[in-house]
Formats: C-alpha cells, structure tokens, sequence
C-alpha cells in the first residue's frame, strides 16, 4: 500500500514539475500583422500557442503605419507585412534582423461589393461608373491600396473615379466602408472575403495578377524582439504545413 502511495506521489511530482518547466520555458511573442491577414494570423496563432506553449499578441493595421511605429520604437518582436518594401528597409535601418526575412504569402486584389449582382466577373462595372462610391486603401500606408491604384492606372481609370473615391486607412477599414454600404464597391484582399476556400458573399471580380505588381507578403524578425527564441519559433511555424493549410485556405498563393 505504502509502495502504490509512494509511486502516485512521485507520478504527482513530475507531473507538477513538467508544469512548471513548461510554465518556465514558455515565451510571448508580440506580432505586428498586416490587416489583410487578420483572418488566417489568429487560426495560425492559436496553433502555434497550443503546439509550442508560447503566447502570441496580435496587433493588426497598414504596413506603413506599423513601419513608422516600429521606428519609433513600438515593442514588436515580429513584423508580417503586406509587402517586401516596409520589412527591407527595416532591416536596411537595422531595426530587423537580416537573413530572417521571407515571403509567408502572395496576396490577391479583388473588387468586391456586399450586393450580390453588383459587381461583374470582369469589373466592367468600373467603366461605366454607375456607382457612387468606391473604397480602396491608403496606397502610401496599406500596400492593397497601391495594388488598387496600379490596376485603375492600368486600366484608365484613376482619372475618372478621383471624384468617387473613398480612402481607407487600412484594408480592414476600406473592407468595412463596403460591409456597411458606405461604399458600393471596395478593393480589398480575397483573404477578406474567403473562409475555407469559398467567398462568403456578394459580388466580385478578382483582379487579374497583371494589373498590378506583386503582392509579395513579407515576414521579419526585429530586432528588439524580447524574446528571441520565441520570436525565431514563431517564424519558423509560418513555413510549416499546418499554417500553409491556413494560408491557403483563405486565398493566398505561397512563393
């Protein structure tokens, strides 16, 4: 009996002990995450925590925007941006850390609109411009917005909707203008709109690839990151198969 006793405590012991090493080991990583990628960022977050025991805090905005915060010393261990240019000069400035850089995600542009049968399948729709309003994002801050420009430039049209054009701050502000009828129509990213491979709704036009330049989404680690192992895991679990599944399933392409 006093043997079972014994063994139970011991079998407490370790238990107890494996706790505290895990409590003891266990990191927290604090991300910048471009907007586009808020969706996705928060299933491959809470996977990474439960697999690795570590802690993930999400900020979400423009690329820009975090860019110039990170400059001014905002506490972020790791960057996801929406493009190469903000994580290079970061690292050219020597706020990242070189040789951590990657592309996690090539993003796409789509013309979307809450109302179903509102937007065509080839974005004639912006062509005849019977529409009031349409939103895209800060093409200096939100790296979508400047995709948006690139394709009204390419198609002859940046002239002609100055007029109609509502400017959001990020690409989950310009996807809200649309969402509440602000906007009949918005540029946003296909992320924003798919869930489990298929669109959720409305109508839409994905914007052909060779209407604007690359939507290479960059990822870095910082240079202040607090905790460096953490930060370094973090990264590393974006390559993995489980956080591609993620990736893809909301409409991206991987390099």
């Amino acid at each position: 009996m006093a043997s079972r006793k014994n063994s139970l405590l011991v079998l407490v012991g370790v238990l107890l002990l494996g706790t505290m090493v895990r409590s003891v080991s266990a990191g927290e990583v604090n991300a910048a995450v471009a907007a586009n990628f808020t969706a996705p960022m928060q299933q491959i977050a809470a996977l990474f925590e439960k697999e690795s025991g570590n802690t993930v805090k999400l900020s979400f905005g423009s690329s820009g925007k975090f860019t110039a915060q990170i400059k001014e010393g905002a506490p972020f261990d790791v960057f996801l941006a929406a493009d190469v240019k903000n994580p290079k000069l970061l690292e050219e400035e020597g706020l990242a850390v070189k040789g951590t850089r990657f592309v996690y995600a090539l993003g796409k542009l789509v013309l979307w609109s809450a109302k179903p049968g509102f937007v065509d399948d080839k974005g004639a729709v912006l062509g005849k411009g019977d529409f009031n309003k349409i939103a895209y994002a800060d093409p200096k801050l939100a790296p979508y917005g400047l995709a948006a420009k690139e394709t009204l430039e390419a198609m002859g049209l940046w002239d002609k909707v100055q007029g109609k054009l509502v400017t959001g701050e990020s690409i989950a502000q310009t996807y809200q203008f649309a969402a509440t009828g602000n906007a009949e129509m918005a540029f946003v990213a296909l992320s924003q709109i798919t869930k489990d491979g298929k669109i959720t709704g409305g109508s839409w036009w994905l914007v052909p690839a060779d209407k604007y330049n690359p939507i290479e989404q960059s990822a870095v680690q910082l240079t202040a990151a607090k905790d460096k192992a953490a930060a370094k895991a973090f990264l590393a679990y974006l390559k993995s198969d489980k956080a591609v599944a993620v990736i893809r399933s909301f409409g991206y392409e991987l390099p």
